[in-house]
């Protein structure tokens, strides 16, 4: 099956993930005119009525692009929607993405028929992040368009399972729009994500060390120097197992080797999630695959450098010989 129009032709096949505070209008804006899909949580726009001004400054700031490069138009931008049953926001966050026909809506941690149908209303996509082949058949059944494969070694609410066996699992059941994320940030994960049977990738934490990010200085830089022995999963700050950056963890006074369980009740998202707990403040969420990030750049650049590997990767992938990062090249 061929991507729904909307997702067809992207400079690269990425779709920037949304990260929690971090992502804003800059970092969506700048990676959608570099040419791939930005996205970010509604639940970042607080309190809610600030979504209604991101939504009308990234509309309009697009639509202003288009009309000066119709040459290279920007790449369409997705907003993620939590559907658990503690976002109290849910209601009101959809009729504003319906307002402002948002193209592609991500759905998190639940899936109800009345969301994607209040999407397809208007002709938007929703795809659906899973760790799972039973998560991915109950979305599909609730009328999800597609679906995200979060996999092994993902940045924030990863799951366990190596991409290779959940992708080819899902590919037996569903021929549809499936993105993949798990420890991608080089153009050749991508080119390989492809070559594994996802259509696109689902890049996030390498965008967190870009000047547009809202994240601090000190966590763009821990995601520098670190590496994928630096990442650590764990339930215990949100109740749903994630990857983390290892040093914040032992900066605010915790020992990553001996982290307790948590319980999943403590989910909370009731009118945009619980800003004050030390997970978003003090500990930093990370997925492994930011060895390949060597500086803080502007998220243009980095994406530059994605489309560059990516054609290198096809390249070299085409004449039977396996691609490498040249050294020093990030």
């Amino acid at each position: 099956m061929a991507l729904p129009p909307v997702l067809q032709n992207l400079r690269i096949p990425v779709i920037g993930s949304p990260l929690f505070i971090i992502s804003n209008p800059d970092l969506v804006i700048a990676q959608c005119k570099a040419g791939i899909v930005g996205s970010f949580p509604s639940l970042n726009a607080r309190p809610g009525p600030v979504l209604d001004e991101w939504l009308d400054r990234i509309t309009t700031e697009l639509a202003e692009h288009d009309a000066k490069n119709p040459d290279r138009p920007a790449a369409p931008f997705a907003v993620n929607q939590i559907v658990h049953k503690s976002n109290d926001r849910l209601d009101h966050d959809v009729e504003l993405c319906v307002k402002y026909k948002v193209p592609v809506i991500i759905t998190s941690l639940g899936a109800r028929p009345e969301l994607n149908e209040a999407i397809h209303s208007y002709g938007g996509v929703v795809l659906h992040d899973i760790i799972n082949v039973r998560f991915a058949k109950k979305a599909l059944e609730k009328g999800a368009d597609g679906l995200i494969a979060v996999c092994a070694g993902a940045g924030g609410h990863a799951g366990t399972l190596s991409p290779f066996a959940l992708v080819q699992e899902i590919r037996e059941f569903f021929d549809g729009p499936l993105a993949l994320s798990g420890s991608i940030a080089t153009g050749g994960a991508v080119a390989a994500s492809q070559a594994m049977g996802a259509d696109l990738a689902y890049i996030g934490s390498a965008f967190i060390a870009t000047h547009e990010a809202n994240a601090d200085e000190r966590y763009k830089q821990m995601i520098v120097d670190s590496s994928a022995g630096d990442i650590v999963y764990s339930n215990l700050f949100t109740g749903v197992h994630g990857n983390y950056l290892k040093p914040s963890i032992e900066a605010a006074g915790l020992d990553p080797d001996n982290l307790p369980e948590s319980d999943p009740s403590k989910m909370n998202f009731g009118s945009g999630g619980n800003t004050e707990s030390k997970a978003w403040k003090d500990i930093w969420g990370c997925g492994q695959g930011i060895g390949t990030v060597g500086s803080v750049m502007g998220t243009g650049d980095y994406v530059d450098r994605l489309e560059r590997e990516y054609q290198d990767a096809i390249g070299a992938l085409s004449e039977g010989r396996p691609f490498r990062v040249p050294a020093g090249a990030v």
